[in-house]
């Protein structure tokens, strides 16, 4: 008989909500989005988009390691952040501000502009081991769930339309660092049914360190 602790029991009680058909490592490394028509104009986003460029870059990949790289993310992924900072389900010393006088198309379409950007892409580096294993094949004992299956073998998503699981693949690490923890700690809870914040629970320092150094790599 197989004893199912509770560390064992959350890990499949997740699985079992978010499911999806495995995928192999670097099989979705394209640098350009496999891009489904989104409801924004890119054209009209470009413009717009110019309060955004001094921070995010003008093409969406930043310079700065704390703010996060936008090229080639989902537009859905990047509208309904927006969203939830004008919510304030999601909360930011700035992006509140910024995104609050902004209309729904005009969301739509900043978000548009940055999808359809040349796709993040991490800098080459030593292959971090215990991150990708933590990536690939996560640790039932600890109830962590795989990363592969929600966002991809190279972090680069599943598909267009699932802007619930985003492009992580090549962010910047100390942002990646940042992230997890705040979900770890319920800093930020707007994953859909807060599944980040089960699925980062158990993780340690040293797990995150780990997971966004191979992340950052991707």
């Amino acid at each position: 008989m197989i004893h199912i602790n509770n560390h064992m029991a959350a890990w499949i009680a997740l699985a079992v909500l978010f499911v999806v058909p495995p995928v192999s490592a670097g099989s979705d490394n394209m640098d350009k989005p496999k891009w489904i028509k989104g409801v924004g104009d890119p054209f009209a986003g470009k413009q717009k988009s110019l309060i955004c460029q001094g921070c995010h870059g003008v093409d969406g990949h930043s310079t700065d390691e704390m703010i996060p790289k936008l090229a080639g993310q989902y537009e859905g992924y990047i509208a309904k952040q927006m969203r939830n900072y004008q919510a304030g389900t999601r909360t930011h010393e700035y992006m509140n501000g910024m995104a609050s006088p902004l209309s729904d198309q005009d969301l739509d379409d900043i978000s548009a502009y940055f999808s359809n950007q040349t796709r993040m892409k991490g800098k080459p580096s030593a292959l971090n081991k215990r991150g990708q294993e933590l990536f690939l094949k996560g640790n039932i004992a600890k109830g962590v769930m795989i990363c592969v299956y929600c966002h991809g073998g190279a972090g680069k998503g599943l598909e267009a339309d699932i802007a619930m699981y985003p492009v992580i693949g090549g962010q910047h690490k100390t942002y990646l660092i940042k992230t997890l923890k705040d979900f770890r700690q319920d800093d930020r809870f707007n994953s859909p049914s807060v599944v980040m914040n089960k699925i980062v629970r158990s993780l340690s320092d040293a797990d995150i360190e780990a997971l966004a150094d191979y992340m950052s790599s991707l």
